[in-house]
């Protein structure tokens, strides 16, 4: 199932006066602009402006899929606690709107949550627009528009303000620095050329540049927000979703040391639990997870106390979440073994079926042990997506199967403290992996 987060405002110079509306839809995976929505609408009060723009946030997700989850997002106290049903409806120009904007998706749904004004200037620029765009006797246009193009410009500012990691070929966090610029360039671009509709959508197109590899980023990132061809949500019903978090750093994750579920079980560092309180702020924004499960080792259940409690729910436990027992390996790093135990250390990168040395756990028995933990969850919380807090070597398996690739490839992945990958699982048994070692918010 697509997971959408709506953006919606709306203003009125007069209060009631010439009034607008402005809407965002976004992709709660991947943080892409997928619609817009403005309209001027005469004279109204701030509140009516403003569940306009809602109605029209929700019609414009419902447009690209019907079946998606949406979290609503809105600086009106008023509008959130009204839709949320904690707050009664009683002025006649909101009770039909009101009306009109529950029954554009099923209750199950949508979720509803106030941010502040500065969160959604996106919105309030939309909404801005089209005001001035009613005081030229005009209606709003995307063709004319600028508040996409200004959070390009934005988004650019702060990857400018970041150097770009460097690391050998593969390096999995300069290739995400790459495609965000590429993807802001792109957003930029589709911005000045788009035209004619008062509600713009499409995939994202890379401006260029002049650089391969920024193509191939981009090309990358927009597929996954695009749906496969040939099948989608629709055709088999709600996936269940896994967004894997890896847990915050330890003491020992900056030495790169082994640290599996034989060793010392360490507990999160400072630098870890500040990365986990960032997770959380930023599931809690998305408003998408359903449920969280954790391996039981200290790290991960930290991690995910820290991550529920932003979140409003509880932890369940899952042994088969825990990392691989890397046995005598336990604490060394990998040049400390490879001094070691070069033998059983060959062994191990060339087998699968190899165990570290001290009767460790192969990567082949980790293999078995996540595809059984996989089936019983995709049974336990189909059609729902879940927050499963583990490790290095299981959340790599996870999407190692879910594309079908060789042992081997674990030892090409670069999988960051607190970072999130996802996979979604259909009821025909295939798989669709949607996100792979996103720490932007680390960087918030």
């Amino acid at each position: 199932m697509r997971e959408f987060i709506v953006e919606a405002d709306g203003g009125s110079r007069g209060n009631p006066g010439p009034a607008g509306y402005g809407s965002v839809v976004i992709d709660a995976a991947t943080g892409q602009t997928l619609a817009e929505a403005a309209e001027y609408i005469g004279v109204a009060t701030n509140n009516v402006a403003e569940y306009r723009g809602l109605v029209a946030g929700l019609r414009a997700a419902h447009e690209l899929d019907p079946t998606a989850t949406v979290h609503v997002r809105m600086d009106s106290k008023l509008v959130i606690e009204q839709m949320s049903g904690r707050w009664k409806i009683k002025h006649p120009d909101m009770k039909p709107l009101a009306f009109e904007a529950s029954k554009v998706f099923p209750a199950p749904q949508v979720t509803y949550e106030w941010i502040p004004r500065e969160q959604n200037k996106h919105a309030d620029r939309l909404a801005n627009e089209a005001m001035d765009a009613g005081k030229r006797g005009e209606q709003w246009s995307a063709s004319g528009s600028t508040a996409e193009l200004e959070a390009a410009d934005a988004r650019a500012a702060r990857a400018v303000a970041e150097p770009e990691p460097s690391g050998p070929p593969g390096d999995a966090a300069a290739g995400a620095a790459r495609a965000r610029a590429a993807l802001s360039e792109g957003r930029a671009a589709d911005a000045s050329a788009s035209a004619g509709s008062s509600s713009r959508r499409g995939a994202v197109e890379s401006s260029g540049g002049g650089a391969v590899r920024a193509e191939a980023d981009v090309r990358a990132a927009r597929s996954v927000a695009a749906p496969a061809s040939g099948w989608g949500p629709a055709d088999m019903g709600a996936p269940a979703t896994f967004v894997l978090l890896r847990h915050g750093e330890t003491p020992l994750t900056p030495q790169k040391r082994f640290s599996g579920s034989g060793g010392t079980d360490p507990s999160l560092s400072d630098v870890g639990r500040e990365q986990a309180e960032r997770v959380g702020a930023a599931l809690a924004r998305r408003g998408t997870i359903q449920a969280v499960v954790a391996s039981p080792l200290t790290r991960t259940r930290e991690t995910a106390g820290i991550v529920a409690a932003h979140l409003g729910l509880d932890v369940t436990v899952d042994d088969g979440l825990r990392e691989t027992d890397f046995g005598a390996w336990e604490g060394l790093t990998f040049g400390e073994v490879r001094e070691r135990y070069a033998d059983d250390l060959n062994a191990w990168l060339a087998d699968p079926e190899a165990r570290p040395t001290g009767d460790g756990e192969s990567f082949a028995a980790t293999a078995t042990r996540i595809a059984a933990t996989r089936d019983k969850l995709v049974a336990a919380y189909a059609g729902r997506t879940v927050l499963l807090v583990s490790h290095v070597t299981p959340i790599k398996t996870f999407v190692r199967l879910a594309l079908g690739a060789p042992p081997e490839s674990l030892f090409r992945m670069e999988l960051s403290a607190a970072s999130l990958s996802a996979v979604a699982y259909y009821a025909d048994g295939n798989a669709s992996v949607r996100l792979f070692n996103d720490t932007s918010h680390l960087r918030a």
